[in-house]
């Protein structure tokens, strides 16, 4: 795939999951279980104690789903990443050097920003999509009237993000959602059942 052809895919269901847990055996746990579940994207956070290894495992074992990495905050993880099968790169905080080695790899990065001066410096280091992170602190009333001065920017909120406000986010004007223990937690049929939902109500989100 091409990098724009992969942001469409990840956005296509207007939601991805995020996996961070204590180890890559519950990565990969959580992960299947989303992914089963008919999500078709997720990331890794880097953060997870080898992280890389459940990522390596995932893009063998699930060559139909995309696998990205997440927290990746330098040169080196993105490299290491991407080296690992990731997909698509995602970070807390913009690092122009992280979104120059995805691009050299074909790989698209969504670096993260809290505010219009950051959303714009990262549109002009090439960022694919911007992660609007942390959410919680914000509103989507607030991307509403952001996207009103920046309407060409693809904004992903991320962290706080929950079932029951993500539509409202989208109907904000964001393209998808990240989403993490809101979807993940309680085990493999309640988040199966989380994600069920979460794409019924996001397929009729204006």
């Amino acid at each position: 795939m091409y990098r724009w052809e992969t942001v469409q895919a990840v956005t296509a269901q207007r939601v991805f999951g995020i996996i961070r847990t204590a180890g890559p055996d519950e990565a990969v746990a959580a992960a299947e279980a989303v992914l089963n579940a008919g999500l078709n994207a997720v990331e890794i956070a880097l953060t997870t104690p080898r992280a890389l290894t459940a990522l390596a495992h995932l893009t063998e074992t699930r060559q139909g789903a995309l696998i990205g990495a997440g927290t990746v905050i330098d040169a080196a993880a993105a490299r290491a990443a991407v080296e690992a099968g990731a997909r698509f790169l995602v970070s807390p905080s913009l690092h122009p050097g992280v979104i120059r080695t995805g691009h050299r790899y074909g790989v698209p990065v969504f670096p993260g920003v809290s505010t219009p001066t950051e959303m714009v410096h990262a549109l002009e280091e090439g960022a694919d999509a911007l992660k609007l992170f942390p959410a919680s602190a914000l509103s989507p009333g607030w991307l509403r009237d952001v996207r009103a001065a920046l309407p060409q920017a693809p904004v992903l909120p991320t962290g706080g993000v929950t079932i029951d406000n993500a539509p409202e986010w989208i109907a904000a004007g964001a393209v998808a959602c990240g989403m993490g223990s809101a979807l993940t937690s309680g085990g493999a049929r309640a988040s199966g059942e989380r994600v069920s939902t979460l794409l019924r109500t996001l397929a009729g989100a204006r």
